[in-house]
């Protein structure tokens, strides 16, 4: 990637890692972990998924407890270039606004932007999945354009990644302001209102790209595509975004799907190293004759601390909890070690 932002280089010139950056932990030991082994793995993009784990000056009351602070996000910006990597923060727009019931920061401290308040705050996992804001709320925006602002100027940012996945509350009946509204209308409206004020702001939009696929002719299922109602809303969204595709447990062919219809798209696997490396091939292949294959974003599902953990092999190997760290730990390193081998 060059100094003015775009992207050129190599034949898969994104070499990216998701990360979750939670609070209440100093982010030194992952300075450390970019400057010493992002590198040498051949890494040049880490996606930083902050949500409302950051002391926002603008609405602090989104803010969790222990936040990380101005001097956290730009000591890891710092640790970024001096690694020779992009630093590309995340929010979650529109779904994943809360765990089960529990809101997270937007909804606690906005109620009233919440797609379906009837729901009570302790209903579990067989009740809600998680909640979305509504996007027709009219003072959504406001508050949310805030926060995307105010975490892309701390990370000294160019481009920014917003999240989309897995949106399975929109349009609801019982919402004043959604009912009776086309899922694929609204989200190709929030979409393109989350683009163009990046856009404006000379920021590029990221996204996942698995409300744009049609679960159906896809073969899918619910979560990696869309049965919804979203999808036709890939016909009708701005095309310099770029797509992460992610797929877990197999890989599909939907990368050239998504530059077939205009978009650039990187892969996004997880812990299965057999389909990374699939993945992998498509996109190499792919570029071959087509820039808009851009590469390859392991995502991680664990936080930093048990990724880091992970790698280093510190965690317990048949410990439930480091179990998601530990896979996504061996497929990063066998993804990243068939990247260099090229």
């Amino acid at each position: 990637m060059t100094t003015d932002g775009e992207i050129t280089g190599d034949r898969l010139p994104v070499r990216g890692l998701h990360l979750g950056l939670g609070g209440g932990r100093s982010l030194e030991p992952l300075e450390a972990f970019v400057r010493q082994v992002l590198p040498s793995e051949g890494v040049n993009l880490l996606v930083a998924e902050v949500n409302y784990n950051y002391a926002y000056s603008s609405y602090p009351q989104v803010s969790g407890p222990n936040s990380l602070t101005e001097s956290d996000l730009r000591g890891l910006a710092t640790a970024c270039r001096d690694a020779g990597v992009e630093l590309v923060p995340q929010i979650n727009c529109l779904g994943h606004q809360s765990w089960a019931g529990r809101s997270h920061g937007l909804l606690r401290a906005f109620p009233e932007f919440d797609e379906t308040p009837w729901i009570p705050q302790d209903a579990d996992r067989d009740v809600l999945y998680c909640r979305s804001y509504c996007p027709n709320h009219p003072d959504v925006h406001e508050v949310l354009f805030a926060l995307i602002d105010e975490l892309s100027e701390v990370c000294d940012a160019r481009r920014f990644h917003v999240g989309m996945d897995e949106v399975f509350l929109i349009g609801e009946e019982r919402c004043a302001r959604c009912s009776g509204q086309a899922p694929a209308e609204l989200f190709a409206r929030e979409v393109t209102l989350l683009h163009d004020h990046l856009t404006d702001r000379g920021l590029q939009m990221w996204m996942w790209g698995d409300r744009l696929l049609d679960a159906e002719r896809w073969g899918t299922g619910k979560w990696e595509g869309s049965a919804n109602g979203t999808w036709p809303a890939v016909d009708a969204v701005p095309r310099d975004i770029v797509i992460c595709d992610w797929h877990y447990e197999r890989a599909f062919p939907t990368p050239r799907f998504f530059a077939e219809q205009g978009f650039s798209v990187v892969a996004s696997p997880w812990q299965k190293a057999d389909v990374a490396l699939e993945e992998l091939a498509t996109v190499r292949q792919m570029r071959l004759e087509d820039e808009r294959a851009l590469g390859v974003l392991q995502t991680t599902w664990c936080g930093w601390e048990k990724f880091v953990g992970a790698y280093q092999e510190e965690l317990p190997a048949e410990d439930a909890g480091s179990r998601n760290a530990n896979g996504a730990a061996r497929c990063f390193k066998e993804l990243f070690a068939a990247l260099r081998s090229a």
